[in-house]
């Protein structure tokens, strides 16, 4: 075993941080592919409530038609998707993700129907993130949806991402 680092008396000797990781998604929840760093959380509660960027992960278990304003109505197949968001009101991520995670709520954005058909798995939260940058380090996935939840931002196809299941999974 390695010798602690010698330290001033009278102080603590800290650990070394090993830089960013998954702490909460392990096997169970591996991150997709190109994703930035960031936590894995099931609980609002986990996130901090300060500004961000975070990306859901939603299991949608059945086919659900979605229209948005001025295009024609699309169906989102059963399966699992991803949401890049930002969160830079009052509460932060810990507010938008509480928003998020409940399972009774009036509809105010395009993603609340999908939520509400489908179930919120949890979210990895990039505080001071930006959802955009999310979403060009996920180019590789399939756009279910253009425009969808991206209507406020001009370099974005959608928000909304297709991940693929792998088999036997949903």
């Amino acid at each position: 075993m390695a010798a602690a680092p010698p330290h001033k008396p009278g102080t603590v000797a800290r650990p070394r941080r090993r830089g960013p990781a998954l702490p909460d998604a392990g096997a169970d929840e591996p991150a997709p592919e190109g994703l930035p760093p960031g936590r894995f959380i099931r609980d609002a509660g986990q996130a901090p409530d300060s500004p961000g960027a975070y990306l859901l992960l939603i299991t949608l278990p059945a086919p659900l038609r979605v229209v948005l304003p001025r295009r024609a109505e699309v169906t989102l197949p059963p399966g699992r998707l991803l949401y890049a968001g930002s969160a830079r009101g009052p509460g932060g991520l810990r507010a938008r993700l509480a928003r998020h995670l409940r399972t009774e709520k009036t509809p105010h954005w395009h993603i609340d129907r999908v939520t509400l058909a489908g179930t919120v798995q949890g979210a990895w939260v990039f505080p001071g993130g930006d959802e955009c940058a999310l979403v060009a380090a996920l180019a590789h996935l399939r756009v279910p949806l253009p425009g969808f939840g991206s209507t406020d931002c001009r370099g974005c196809v959608s928000h909304l991402l297709a991940w693929p299941v792998e088999d036997g999974e949903l």
